[in-house]
């Protein structure tokens, strides 16, 4: 029964991600417009199998924030995200650029991006102060990534992101990618739009805030693989098998919920409490099964 509650607990976590926390994280912030209306780069990957249109509005014009745009990139001036993993090994440091740097301001269609220290794609269409492409391989996986701006009045416009990739399923090396990217993609694209909000707007938030907000992601999901290990250790009973559905139901709420940070800490720590008790609960059981056992011998 160890294995059946593990394989009964993740698959119960993954329809619920399909059929509400993915539908819902592939069109983050976007309007039934923006998600329907066609965007360059569309014909790059027409029969992409992931595809996501995200959208944030900004307080500026086009020619405010499109600087911020074109000189992100691994060893240029950041995603304006989770420095932490994403600007490792940057030659630049760690910390996303707060200004804008003139020497990243001069691409052409062609040139590198690199996404990371081990992927790099490529200018596949600039238009100043309306859209750029990225495009072609990262780390073997074909897909493309554009950034358009829409102005919505004379002070405010909207950052759209659109993502398009294929899962390559007969490929094992590069699905591991694929599914990375699935399940987490959205939380990176998030910070990114926000990010390049708060440069635009003239406020940029702390790195302690978005290491925080990391630590609560990577908490969330070593929470749900400690329940599953102990469902597998473990004697699979009622209590514990409600452990392993908060757990997983927390992970749902943290990466996928528009929820304050705070409350993502909050249901991390009673899962945590629960984690506890659950085992402490265990022990105690086996100790008066072993006294038990004892005195009738």
């Amino acid at each position: 029964m160890r294995f059946e509650a593990v394989v009964v607990l993740v698959s119960l976590m993954l329809a619920l991600y399909w059929l509400v926390a993915r539908p819902y994280q592939l069109r983050l912030g976007a309007t039934d417009a923006e998600v329907r209306r066609a965007m360059p780069g569309d014909d790059l990957s027409p029969n992409a199998g992931f595809l996501a249109t995200r959208a944030i509005t900004i307080r500026g014009t086009p020619e405010a924030v499109w600087p911020w745009l074109v000189q992100m990139g691994f060893g240029r001036a950041g995603y304006y995200g989770y420095d932490i993993l994403e600007n490792i090994g940057s030659p630049r440091g760690i910390r996303s650029a707060d200004r804008i740097v003139p020497e990243l301001q001069h691409y052409s269609v062609g040139d590198s991006v690199p996404i990371s220290s081990v992927a790099t794609m490529q200018f596949s269409a600039i238009e100043p102060n309306r859209y750029l492409i990225w495009a072609g391989r990262t780390g073997g996986t074909n897909g493309a990534f554009t950034w358009a701006l829409y102005p919505v009045d004379a002070s405010h416009t909207r950052l759209v992101s659109r993502i398009r990739w294929s899962h390559h399923w007969s490929q094992p090396g590069i699905l591991a990618l694929d599914l990375f990217s699935e399940f987490t993609d959205h939380i990176a694209v998030r910070k990114i739009l926000a990010g390049v909000r708060d440069r635009v707007e003239g406020h940029v938030e702390p790195m302690f805030v978005q290491n925080t907000e990391f630590a609560v992601y990577v908490i969330a999901a070593l929470l749900l693989c400690i329940t599953c290990v102990l469902l597998l250790v473990r004697a699979p009973t009622w209590r514990l098998c409600m452990v392993g559905l908060s757990a997983g139901t927390t992970w749902l709420i943290t990466w996928y919920a528009p929820v304050p940070l705070w409350i993502g800490i909050v249901l991390e720590l009673l899962v945590l409490v629960q984690i506890l008790t659950a085992v402490a609960t265990a022990r105690q059981e086996r100790t008066v099964m072993r006294s038990a056992l004892t005195i009738s011998s």
